[in-house]
């Protein structure tokens, strides 16, 4: 057993005032609780990602990660009921004459149960088969009362000349039929407590965002997105969504980890009222900040301008314009075969990789 190293951290007394804090003492990290008139002492970072539990909250004998809500006893650093095995070390503390010791040399070790991954945590790799393409419709509505939607049915015109003329494999997601809560700020208490799964997704397996990631991150090759234009910006829905794509980009810029590979993204924007080109460059922007290509005249976008009131008269010139319905068809023409030229780029680089051999690596397989 290693020797004890007993460290003064002070007066008891300056420790008394708060039921949990964190202490410090040199690379050491403890979460120091007070409670029922006893000292105690676990490790001070959490077994799930990091997270600093001295700074999280003490709910009756738990330390609860500021996080993500994992839980050790305060007395013995074991998990709580029924995750026991995911404890942390706890540490011997003592008063003597008035001051607070803690021996550094943990009093037990730090355990980890056996998790099952979650499904999204695999590997990148592009199955075999045609180019896919995958629209998302993020037009808000009534689902018992549903209206005519000018983006969605652009969309739906793409879908199906991709389908019926291009060859490729369809999906569309209606974001309104989706069930996922909004970003709850992960990112904003440390960033790498915003974690890849979504930190949401890993806790709550009823949220339907993994559809959306998994058909970003995992299927599709092409990404259409069609949006309303709402008080000269993309739609409230368009936004919840992009909130939760958070853990998307930031996996770049914490872990230096690429998830979108070789992949379109393209866009629809409709409305009554006009802004169409700044909708238009949010969307490139942060569509390119998730790491996708974009082909040559990226979107297309019809708004009768901010006078026209007459709604109505709007759905009617979308239903019956073939222009704008060949229009949606050239959109995903564009995409499509951008596509194919980024993944006909992949496997020609992987077959130089590979002496002139064809790869066993499908394209886009993250490396």
């Amino acid at each position: 057993m290693s020797e004890p190293k007993w460290h003064d951290l002070g007066p008891a007394e300056d420790f008394r005032s708060r039921e949990l804090q964190a202490v410090h003492v040199g690379r050491t990290k403890l979460a120091l609780t007070w409670r029922d008139g006893a000292f105690s002492a676990i490790s001070g970072t959490c077994r799930h990602v990091g997270g600093p539990l001295g700074e999280g909250t003490l709910e009756g004998e738990y330390v609860t990660c500021p996080w993500h809500g994992w839980k050790y006893h305060c007395r013995t650093g074991l998990g709580e009921p029924g995750y026991e095995e995911d404890s942390v070390p706890r540490f011997d503390v003592e008063v003597r004459d008035g001051h607070l010791w803690v021996n550094l040399t943990p009093a037990t070790k730090a355990g980890r149960a056996v998790h099952a991954k979650h499904p999204l945590e695999r590997a990148l790799r592009r199955e075999d088969g045609p180019v896919r393409v995958v629209a998302l419709s993020t037009t808000a509505m009534d689902a018992r009362r549903p209206r005519y939607s000018t983006s969605k049915a652009l969309l739906e015109t793409s879908l199906a000349h991709a389908r019926d003329a291009l060859g490729c494999e369809t999906r569309l997601l209606d974001l309104n039929a989706l069930s996922f809560r909004a970003c709850e700020g992960y990112y904003s208490k440390a960033a790498r407590a915003c974690t890849w799964p979504c930190s949401i997704t890993q806790m709550d397996p009823a949220d339907q965002m993994e559809q959306v990631y998994e058909a970003l991150v995992f299927w599709a090759d092409v990404v259409l997105i069609g949006t309303p234009i709402r008080w000269g910006a993309a739609s409230s829905l368009y936004f919840k969504m992009a909130e939760r794509l958070n853990c998307v980009q930031n996996q770049v810029t914490t872990h230096d980890r690429v998830l979108i590979r070789n992949k379109v993204a393209s866009f629809v924007i409709t409305g009554g009222q006009d802004n169409i080109q700044a909708v238009a460059g949010q969307m490139l922007c942060f569509f390119g900040e998730l790491g996708f290509h974009f082909p040559q005249f990226p979107f297309i976008a019809h708004s009768r301008g901010w006078t026209a009131e007459d709604m109505e008269n709007n759905v009617a010139f979308v239903k019956h314009d073939e222009h704008l319905h060949e229009g949606a068809r050239a959109l995903v023409e564009r995409a499509v075969e951008h596509a194919r030229g980024l993944l006909a780029a992949g496997d020609e680089v992987a077959r130089i990789e590979h002496g002139g051999r064809k790869a066993c690596r499908p394209a886009g397989e993250e490396r």
